[in-house]
C-alpha cells in the first residue's frame, strides 16, 4: 500500500482513501476544467489516454457527454478503475470510501454517472446496484450537495 492511501481499521467500519494524483495530472485536469465544452473533451480524452488509472479523467468524460450509452462507457471505465485502485488501497469490498476525502471523487462520481446513465438507458437494476453501493461507501452520499 502506498503512503498517499490508506485503510483505517481503528473505529469501527475501516474507510478507504485513495491516493492523489500527481501534482502535474491534477494541474492538467485543473486546465481541463477551464476550457470549453469540446475542447475539456478532447484533453480528458487525451489526459485517460496517457493516464489512465486517473479516475478523475474518466469521471470527467462522462459527465462530458450527452450521449448515456458514452456516458455509460466512460463511467464502467472510471468505476472499474477504481474498483482496482481501492483493492491496491487495502479496501476489502466493504468499508467507507467518503466524498470528504477528494482523493476519492474520481471514483464516487464515475459511480454515480454509471448510476445515472444506466438509468438513461433503462437499465434499472443497475441504477439501482449504483445507488445502493454508493449509499453503503458514504451514508451521507446526497445529503450534502453531492452529485447524487
Amino acid at each position: 500500500m502506498s503512503p498517499a492511501s490508506s485503510v483505517n481499521f481503528t473505529a469501527g467500519t475501516p474507510e478507504t482513501v485513495l491516493a492523489t494524483v500527481a501534482d502535474e495530472v491534477a494541474a492538467e485536469l485543473a486546465r481541463a476544467a477551464d476550457l470549453p465544452p469540446a475542447e475539456r473533451y478532447r484533453a480528458l480524452t487525451s489526459l485517460a489516454a496517457a493516464n489512465p488509472r486517473c479516475l478523475e479523467a474518466w469521471a470527467g468524460l462522462a459527465e462530458s457527454v450527452e450521449d448515456p450509452v458514452e456516458r455509460y462507457a466512460f463511467a464502467r471505465v472510471g468505476y472499474h478503475r477504481g474498483l482496482d485502485a481501492l483493492r491496491a488501497a487495502g479496501w476489502r469490498g466493504s468499508g467507507f470510501v467518503r466524498w470528504a476525502h477528494p482523493s476519492n471523487r474520481g471514483f464516487l462520481r464515475s459511480l454515480e454517472a454509471l448510476r445515472s446513465a444506466a438509468s438513461d438507458i433503462g437499465e434499472a437494476d443497475e441504477e439501482e446496484r449504483c445507488a445502493v453501493f454508493l449509499r453503503q461507501l458514504d451514508p451521507e452520499w446526497g445529503s450534502r450537495g453531492h452529485l447524487s
